[in-house]
């Protein structure tokens, strides 16, 4: 899953003028469906409060799946979004995605949401190839 990045994107990358609001705009048109997903969490812990937001709801093909992995393996993209969205981004599994406010307070929930314990205990024979 690669971005689509525009030529005039591409030619300004080549000389070293890279505006990240372009590039988050990038993101978002080349990774619909992690966009949205991202977006609506970020909306829903705004509406809701709390410790964090997160979605427990497999993607419902091969595309988003790939489109969230992209988001959220590259370090360059997760960084953007989580700049652009003013949150941290927390990843488990093929579609666990959580987002946490920047704020200290969090920290202890983060810590375990992103634990090795919580990983092993959201395994499930399901998701063992996706």
């Amino acid at each position: 899953m690669s971005l689509d990045v525009s030529p005039a994107l591409l030619e300004k990358a080549e000389r070293g003028e890279v505006d990240e609001a372009e590039f988050v705009d990038c993101v978002r048109t080349s990774l619909p469906y992690a966009w949205e997903m991202i977006s609506s969490l970020v909306a829903q812990l705004k509406v809701d409060g709390g410790a964090f937001a997160d979605n427990q709801t497999p993607p419902p093909d091969e595309q988003a799946r790939g489109q969230l992995l992209r988001a959220l393996a590259s370090d360059a993209i997760r960084g953007a979004l989580q700049r652009h969205f003013g949150v941290r981004l927390a990843f488990q599994n093929c579609h666990r995605v959580a987002v946490f406010p920047l704020d200290g307070s969090v920290d202890e929930t983060l810590g375990r949401f992103t634990s090795v314990r919580s990983q092993l205990l959201n395994q499930s024979p399901e998701f063992r190839d996706c």
